[in-house]
């Protein structure tokens, strides 16, 4: 597999595994994967089916998870690409030690080659406390939202999303520890791309912001004095077809989607925190010249 970092804003990066030379020799030794991931290509395909329908329930259904979906943290996308951690993954990969075999393509004009293992720790373990709690509570709720399966022709909707969201959190969970796993025992290759450089460079895709010079990056990722976004919308198709991985497309609008979403809240809060400020200075003012 190879692993990508794809700086969002000058504060946050998409982690991206690419999965190469995929075989189905661990999932065979796991009945229980199987099912798990049978499961999901049916569901997937029931849901693509009900994408088509042009009204009805299902239809109705579909758009509003299709816009929940897109609310889930970027995140746990990029860490549910990185498949689950097996023993007979770990010993192949103990036995490769030598080898370093896990590249990390990165754009080197962005992050600095030296904080790359430390930006790969943070993503991997900054988010496992988040998924097993969400993991347990997903877990509580599934026999509860149990019953609502026995009202005809309508499907358990509350139980199949909480199945979802406990699958999610364990595809998330495991791929950040198989992340922490690859770090702490140096198996990880740090390899610039030029690709990546190319990609992000000025007059390749609209920025608003000038490249963060050295001096202002972090082991974090990128680090500024004002968070500012790097990608916008539509740089997530050029760098998809570029890599050749139509799948990345997605994952890259959804994550400026919801990064600009956040930038955006934050500064609106500033400003009301401003304007409150203000207001408060200008009643203390006003009241100090009562006094007088």
């Amino acid at each position: 597999m190879r692993l990508f970092l794809l700086p969002i804003s000058t504060r946050r990066t998409l982690i991206y595994c690419q999965r190469l030379n995929v075989t189905t020799t661990n999932e065979q030794t796991n009945l229980a994967l199987r099912w798990i991931d049978q499961g999901s290509i049916k569901a997937s395909s029931l849901w693509a089916g009900w994408e088509k329908k042009e009204s009805g329930w299902q239809k109705w259904l579909v758009d509003r998870g299709n816009a929940a979906l897109r609310r889930i943290a970027y995140e746990e996308w990029g860490l549910k690409s990185i498949p689950a951690l097996s023993t007979r993954r770990k010993e192949e990969e103990l036995k490769e030690k030598g080898n370093r075999i896990v590249e990390v393509s990165f754009p080197r004009s962005l992050i600095p080659e030296e904080t790359v293992t430390a930006l790969l720790k943070k993503l991997g373990t900054e988010r496992q406390g988040l998924h097993q709690r969400s993991l347990y509570w997903c877990f509580v709720g599934m026999p509860i939202a149990a019953p609502f399966g026995l009202v005809p022709i309508v499907p358990n909707i509350p139980f199949f999303y909480l199945a979802f969201r406990a699958y999610s959190h364990w595809k998330a969970l495991s791929g950040s520890k198989h992340l922490e796993f690859l770090v702490d025992n140096k198996l990880v290759t740090p390899k610039p791309s030029k690709i990546l450089d190319e990609l992000y460079s000025t007059g390749k895709l609209s920025f608003d912001t000038p490249s963060v010079s050295t001096t202002e990056k972090s082991s974090a990722g990128l680090n500024d004095t004002e968070e500012k976004m790097i990608l916008h919308e539509s740089d997530g198709k050029r760098i998809a077809e570029a890599l050749e991985l139509p799948e990345l497309d997605m994952e890259l609008d959804r994550a400026v989607w919801q990064v600009e979403r956040a930038l955006k809240a934050e500064k609106e809060k500033k400003e009301e925190k401003k304007e409150e400020e203000k207001n408060n200075l200008d009643l203390a003012n006003a009241e100090a010249q009562k006094k007088k």
